[in-house]
């Protein structure tokens, strides 16, 4: 089993940063406030009109055309429209299902976020705030969330698997993105024990949601668990019969390898890649299909700057101004860093990049220089991305 695929992000789970005008005339940073400080009308609006408009059948056609096999698409936890004040999304993944059908792609639905936060990011859909673990009914309801998902589309020809929750996060990674500080919460008291969730939780989770999902879920469709940022944690886990076609998945991007010390320069970005991600993952790989879900070409050398970890300049980190390199330097990097991430993937069982799109004006906004390398069409289209890697 070998995937590649890209991700759907910002589509169905808005992440300000991808798309900023979305959040015009508020100052909500995150899409639990987006509702909150939006009247009813211009929300539904607003988000009726991102969705019909970010993602058409006609991009399943280029992602198809690209070479890609497959998409990861991030839904919120309130996709059932069950959850007030959000819009639920159903319908969109319904049409995604009967794009994907007719092009020869697969899906992966990826769970990217629960009531209460189970990281404390942006992208987890509320920042500052991760006490979801701490809430015995909100992990029951995130279970009936998976348990309908599979009811729904267990059968569908075009589901390659469902993956029970993106990014829960532990404790390393909690304080190495020092989450409270960079996703400052906007309610203290809701914020309030907010911490990372325990080893412990998580396995007793994904082996609850995998008996959840399997009620439904043809033996052929994957359970996709994340590593929880700890790649080599795994080992012992899920290993028993019952346990059937699991794939652990892997977020890896350079931004948190520079937070880990790798210096801003193609050498060290090359040997880190060889000596963490491709060595640990062909570790991984003799007990789970690993796929790294996550992953792209951004990084501080051609942005210019030190993007402190991925820092945008809604982060309020200054961004540069102008090109620091020329294209065609440019190009080498990008090409270098692709092929090296490739290598390490094909050490696994595939992978997804994220995003297949961003709808961010890096030439004329100020302080996005470099960031269009999160978005795979601009990469292919810049020769960044190798068509073998296609």
């Amino acid at each position: 089993m070998k995937v590649k695929g890209v991700n759907l992000g910002n589509w169905l789970v808005l992440e300000k940063w991808m798309n900023p005008a979305l959040f015009e005339g508020t100052t909500a940073e995150d899409e639990y406030y987006l509702p909150r400080q939006l009247s009813r009308e211009a929300y539904e609006a607003r988000i009726q009109i991102h969705r019909s408009e970010y993602i058409s059948e006609r991009d399943f056609v280029t992602i198809k055309a690209m070479g890609m096999e497959a998409v990861r698409i991030p839904v919120p936890y309130f996709i059932f429209g069950d959850r007030e004040p959000f819009i639920g999304c159903v319908k969109e993944l319904d049409k995604a299902f009967n794009w994907a059908e007719r092009y020869g792609l697969k899906i992966l639905i990826d769970l990217h976020t629960a009531p209460m936060g189970q990281n404390g990011f942006d992208n987890g859909g509320i920042c500052g705030v991760c006490k979801w673990s701490k809430c015995p009914e909100e992990v029951e309801f995130v279970l009936s969330v998976l348990e309908r998902l599979a009811q729904r589309y267990g059968c569908r020809e075009g589901l390659w698997g469902i993956e029970v929750l993106n990014e829960p996060i532990t404790e390393h990674a909690w304080n190495q993105i020092n989450v409270p500080e960079r996703y400052p919460a906007v309610d203290k008291d809701m914020a309030e024990g907010s911490g990372p969730n325990t080893m412990e939780f998580i396995r007793d989770f994904y082996c609850r949601a995998y008996d959840r999902l399997r009620k439904f879920l043809p033996k052929d469709k994957y359970v996709v668990i994340h590593d929880g940022f700890e790649l080599l944690a795994w080992k012992d886990f899920m290993q028993e019969e019952k346990y059937v076609n699991v794939v652990l998945d892997t977020h890896q991007y350079l931004m948190m390898a520079e937070s880990d010390g790798c210096q801003h320069n193609l050498a060290s970005y090359l040997a880190y890649v060889k000596e963490n991600y491709e060595k640990n993952i062909e570790e991984m790989q003799k007990y789970f299909p690993v796929i790294c879900g996550e992953w792209c070409l951004f990084n501080s050398l051609a942005c210019g700057c030190d993007t402190k970890g991925g820092q945008s300049v809604l982060n309020g980190v200054e961004g540069s101004e102008k090109e620091k390199m020329p294209a065609e330097e440019k190009k080498e990097i990008y090409r270098a860093l692709a092929k090296a991430q490739l290598e390490a993937w094909d050490k696994g069982s595939g992978y997804f990049y994220w995003s297949y799109k961003l709808l961010t004006d890096t030439v004329n906004d100020k302080g996005w220089i470099g960031w269009d390398s999160w978005d795979l069409g601009r990469c292919a289209d810049f020769g960044w991305f190798p068509a073998e890697g296609r």
